[in-house]
């Protein structure tokens, strides 16, 4: 049952794993946010309750100090947004947490209820750990936590009452954060899914134009800052209506899914491609020149050759436009591209055309 707790349903893809854990923090840093203002307010109000209703040898002053450290790291996780960071503060509150129950348990008897906070802690917050590391912490944290006091001012049954509650309470959470852990990977999973279908195209996989435009507006402006040369490839399937009304829209299905996986195999992994269109497709081309994009170019063109139809074999026309100035809008590139693959049909279509 405890390798079952344990299993990680991302582990195996690394890069999900990262896109999950960030997924987490941003869905749980409100939650994480509002349990500390509940938790400091409980302390607050437990500590008062002890000096009204029992006496302690420890100051009320000193049994409120950590309020204000515990105040200072919920304002600050409203600023994070950083994982590994998010969990850190998050061990911090409960370790500020378990000061606190210990200050308030010196000097009372064997069996009172200052020991109840730290019963609670572990359940009131095992939905909230994004990874295996920062639980287990935080579990060792709840367990040990109140061990100080218990050692020094409670009798051996007490003390075995305790460890029995707290393997209790350690169990539940592990069953609890086994379940969040599943419900929100399926959540993660299914907006993932819905995420990458309105982002592709459905046929040939590639990027939509939306997409594509919004990627390539990232790049663009990333690869303007370093100074580096870029390209934009614009590709149209010739004769590509006379291949749909001759033959069915089943054999230009096919031959648009044959060019993307052509264009695919032909591509770096830097390079972005998406479909604009019916049968017309982009490429940008990060740190490629005109000339070195023009050969680029002849190697997809001569590549697609390799492509069957009914009536012969594909060709494309290709238009190249070579990014002009670091401000230009990947748009107006886009569009640059597009009027020289537009001079390229009208020159007899298999061609290379730069704008």
């Amino acid at each position: 049952m405890l390798a079952l707790f344990a299993k990680n349903p991302h582990a195996a893809d690394p890069e999900q794993h990262r896109e999950y854990t960030r997924y987490l923090a941003q869905q749980m840093a409100p939650m994480i946010h509002a349990l500390m203002l509940v938790a400091m307010l409980g302390y607050a109000a437990a500590a008062t309750a002890g000096a009204l209703l029992g006496s302690s040898p420890v100051p009320l002053a000193m049994r409120l100090a950590p309020i204000l450290p515990l105040l200072l790291v919920a304002a600050a996780t409203r600023r994070v947004q950083q994982p590994r960071m998010l969990s850190v503060l998050t061990l911090s509150c409960v370790l500020l947490l378990e000061i606190g129950i210990n200050l308030n348990g010196i000097g009372r008897a064997p069996g009172q209820p200052w020991i109840m906070p730290g019963l609670l802690l572990p359940v009131t917050s095992s939905v909230i750990w994004l990874e295996t590391w920062d639980f287990g912490i935080a579990m060792a944290l709840c367990a040990l936590g109140p061990l100080p006091m218990l050692l020094l001012r409670t009798d051996g049954m007490h003390l075995v009452q305790y460890l029995v509650y707290m393997a209790i309470a350690v169990s539940l959470a592990a069953v609890l954060r086994a379940f969040m852990a599943r419900t929100l990977f399926e959540q993660f999973r299914l907006e993932r899914q819905l995420r990458e279908k309105a982002n592709t195209d459905d046929l040939t996989g590639l990027l939509q134009r939306n997409r594509f435009l919004e990627l390539a507006r990232l790049a663009l402006c990333d690869i303007c800052r370093q100074q580096k040369p870029v390209c934009m490839l614009f590709l149209d399937a010739d004769h590509f209506k006379q291949l749909n009304d001759d033959h069915g829209h089943a054999a230009g299905d096919a031959a648009l899914v044959a060019l993307a996986e052509t264009l695919r195999a032909q591509t770096r992994q830097t390079d972005l491609i998406g479909r604009i269109g019916g049968e017309e497709f982009a490429l940008l081309l990060p740190g490629l020149d005109l000339r070195q994009a023009s050969q680029r170019a002849e190697q997809l063109r001569l590549a697609v050759h390799s492509i069957p139809r009914p009536d012969g074999m594909l060709t494309v026309s290709i238009g190249i436009a070579e990014c002009s100035h670091p401000a230009e809008a990947v748009e107006s590139l886009l569009a640059r591209a597009d009027q020289a693959m537009r001079r390229a049909k009208r020159n007899g279509r298999d061609r290379i055309v730069s704008a």
